[in-house]
């Protein structure tokens, strides 16, 4: 695109450079025009004055013959006559050449100021053309410039592509090398796989007596592949539920309990006087609510301990969903049983005294939501016995409508929230208005609340199961539906009974397998003690003696070892004099040892090797004063020796400490300077990546401006043509009348 831009550019100037050309020669051709009619004006003017001074001659000529004639008057009338006659010629003729050079004078004066204004207009015209040209070639030349540096780029980049092209194309040729070799290994495979399935199938053919995966009846006794992550997995989420469960008990024994308070308060408090005998039976049947809500917890509790990480969890083995179920259906029978009595409770309070018509309103919505969640109890009843029933009944639920039935638990547990959330609100709505009753009691009101609270607390309970059975919706129907290998369930809940126990015989079995074996000696080992026991030829007295000579060393060596133990102790009690005799000598000699410092390691050599040879040299047990002396000495002076090698050696490692200090400040500073750089090349790097954005909007304006700039270029340049054509009609005009 830049190269056709160039070329474009490129056609553009050369045409305006023609243009340029012919502009210059017409203005040529003007100039040589203007100087032929600037001749044709000098020779008018020259001939307007010759003219002139020929009519001053006449009308010289005119006043001699005046005075003359005045003087020969009266030499006749025959010669005034004439003269008269030829007076009034030449006065006519004057007369129009007067006028004629008058005409003359006037076209003269009008092509003059005429000439002068359209010079100085096409002069002008000229330097506006001069500079338009100017201002042309340098943005030609700055575009050619950019569009240079464009190619070039684009030529580099040209060059790093080909390089590109060529490491691809090699890229390329050892792809194909590969996959001619993988294409090749492939058909090997084949070849070696084909060749181990005949020998497979035949082996299965002549070994294998029949093929129990063929039978749905003998595959349903096999054991499936043991999936340990789905069972810890639903293992997880029947703990989840199992507290979830238990939440939902608990607030519906406070719900039932605190319902019960309520009719033995509201209309009439039992305790002032005797309540109906409906609501005596309906508070009768309210306080057996723990008979049947509690087996819902215990259900729940042996289901989630049915399910361990060893058994296989499937639907046809959840035996303890059955029981569940069961505990859900008396459950069910509760609420039925409960639901008149409640709904004519309601019924009551609406005919007494005390309730307005809002409250009505209210009671009667209560109603509609009670009779609700009855219906919706009896939908989740159905659809958890329908999942008990593979457990009892094979035929009961096929897999196919296992995904049908979990989504319909899932929607109802939504219904039943939505129904728990209206009678939060409609009962939260009664008991602000109970509140504004004027014969309401505090004990009515701390029930409503009680109410309220363990209504709520079912609404959030039932609200975190829908959430968490939706959620899991998936894996319900994918982990609760495998069975053996290539069928596609269990036939019976017998068939899955047997099958867990031929899990457990594998399972113990394989446990079995696992046991270490016990500790013996390799036979390697046991071989080579063999030849050795054959080919030893000690006898018992030969070891007799051997651990005899044994006993003796061990002797002696404890002798030496006392020996030494008492010059260890003499050294010690030495040593500990010479400490305190160093300790007041040190203060004092503190200077010299470190002036020493250089000297004192070869005096310690000296004096090592002088212990070295002592050492050599067999030890007396003399105690004479010589000897303890020289012993002495030579403590003394390995000890000295030592302090000052350690004195040497700490000094060493407080100058490298120090060192290391200063390398460690060093390194800091560094590092900090290090990360400053750091943030001004990131902040030089976002101001660069935004100068960039901001070069390349402006080169993509100032293209647009230049097109732009060129169409009016050309525009303009065909209005300078156009101006052109008309000046040069103008002055052939001008021509054609100054002729």
């Amino acid at each position: 695109q830049l190269r056709a831009q160039n070329q474009v550019l490129k056609k553009g100037v050369v045409d305006e450079q023609a243009n340029s050309a012919s502009l210059k020669e017409q203005l040529k051709m003007k100039d040589q025009s203007l100087r032929k009619l600037q001749q044709e004006m000098d020779s008018l003017t020259f001939r307007n004055q010759q003219l002139a001074k020929r009519v001053e001659l006449l009308q010289d000529e005119l006043t001699l013959s005046e005075t003359r004639g005045k003087k020969s008057k009266k030499s006749g009338e025959s010669s005034s006559q004439l003269s008269q006659e030829q007076k009034s010629v030449f006065n006519e003729d004057l007369q129009k050449k007067i006028e004629e050079n008058e005409r003359l004078h006037i076209l003269f004066f009008e092509a003059d100021e005429q000439h002068k204004r359209l010079e100085a207009e096409l002069r002008s015209r000229l330097d506006v053309l001069e500079t338009d040209a100017a201002q042309h070639q340098a943005v030609v030349d700055s575009l050619t410039r950019k569009y240079t540096d464009t190619i070039e780029k684009l030529q580099n980049d040209k060059a790093k592509l080909e390089i590109k092209s060529q490491t691809l194309e090699r890229e390329a040729k050892d792809c194909r090398l590969r996959t001619e070799e993988c294409q090749q290994q492939l058909k090997n495979l084949q070849a070696a796989l084909g060749s181990r399935l005949e020998e497979s199938l035949c082996i299965i053919n002549e070994k294998v007596p029949f093929n129990d995966t063929r039978s749905n009846r003998y595959n349903a006794l096999n054991v499936p592949v043991h999936n340990r992550r789905y069972q810890l997995k639903l293992r997880d989420l029947a703990g989840q539920a199992l507290t979830f469960v238990q939440d939902l008990v608990t607030a519906l024994l406070n719900f039932h309990t605190y319902t019960e308070q309520r009719v033995q308060i509201f209309p009439v408090d039992s305790a002032t006087d005797t309540i109906s005998p409906l609501n005596q039976k309906f508070s009768q049947y309210l306080h057996e609510n723990a008979s049947y809500v509690r087996p819902l917890e215990e259900g729940m509790l042996q289901l989630f301990e049915s399910i361990t990480e060893d058994t296989v969890t499937v639907l046809e083995t959840a035996v303890k969903l059955k029981a569940f179920a069961e505990h859900l259906s008396s459950y069910l029978c509760f609420l039925r049983k409960i639901l008149p009595y409640q709904l004519k409770s309601l019924e009551e309070e609406c005919e007494s005294s005390l309730c307005t018509a809002a409250l009505r309103a209210r009671n009667m919505e209560l109603h509609r939501d009670m009779k609700k969640l009855t219906a919706v109890f009896e939908k989740l009843h159905v659809y958890i016995s329908l999942l008990a029933l593979p457990s009892t009944k094979s035929e009961g639920l096929l897999r196919t409508n296992y995904s049908f039935v979990f989504t319909n638990i899932a929607t109802s547990l939504h219904g039943f929230h939505d129904i728990l959330k209206d009678i939060s609100k409609h009962y939260s709505q009664k008991a602000t208005l109970e509140q504004e009753v004027p014969t309401a009691t505090q004990k009515l009101i701390t029930t409503n609340d009680c109410i309220l609270s363990s209504v709520v607390a079912l609404t959030n309970g039932v609200g975190k199961i829908a959430s968490f059975f939706s959620n899991n919706l998936d894996h319900f129907t994918a982990s609760l539906s495998y069975g053996p290998k290539g069928g596609t369930e269990f036939i019976s809940p017998l068939s899955a009974e047997c099958m867990l126990q031929y899990k457990k015989k594998a399972a113990a079995y394989m446990k079995s397998l696992k046991k270490p074996c016990s500790d013996s000696v390799p036979y390697e080992e046991a071989l080579a003690n063999r030849r050795v026991l054959l080919s030893s030829t000690e006898s018992r007295e030969g070891l007799a003696q051997q651990v005899q000579q044994s006993l003796e060393k061990i002797a002696k060596l404890e002798q030496e070892k006392e020996h030494w133990m008492l010059e260890a102790q003499l050294a010690k009690i030495k040593l500990e004099k010479e400490n305190q005799k160093l300790k007041h000598s040190l203060s004092g000699h503190l200077a010299e040892s470190i002036q020493e410092h250089s000297v004192l390691p070869n005096a310690a050599e000296q004096k090592e090797e002088t212990i070295e040879k002592s050492q050599r040299e067999p030890v007396k047990t003399t105690s004479s004063a010589l000897d303890n002396e020289s012993r002495e000495d030579l403590i003394k002076n390995h000890y000295m020796a030592r302090i000052a090698e350690l004195t040497s050696h700490l000094q060493l490692a407080d100058s490298k400490a120090v060192h290391f200090h200063a390398e460690c400040r060093a390194l800091a500073k560094r590092l900090a300077l290090a990360e400053k750089s750091k943030e001004l090349l990131t902040e030089e790097l976002k101001l660069a990546s935004q100068n960039i954005s901001r070069l390349q909007d402006e080169l993509m304006t100032t293209k647009r401006s230049y097109e732009d700039q060129l169409s009016m270029m050309s525009d303009h340049l065909c209005s300078m043509n156009e101006t052109l054509t008309k000046q040069r009609e103008e002055i052939d005009t001008l021509k054609m009348t100054s002729k």
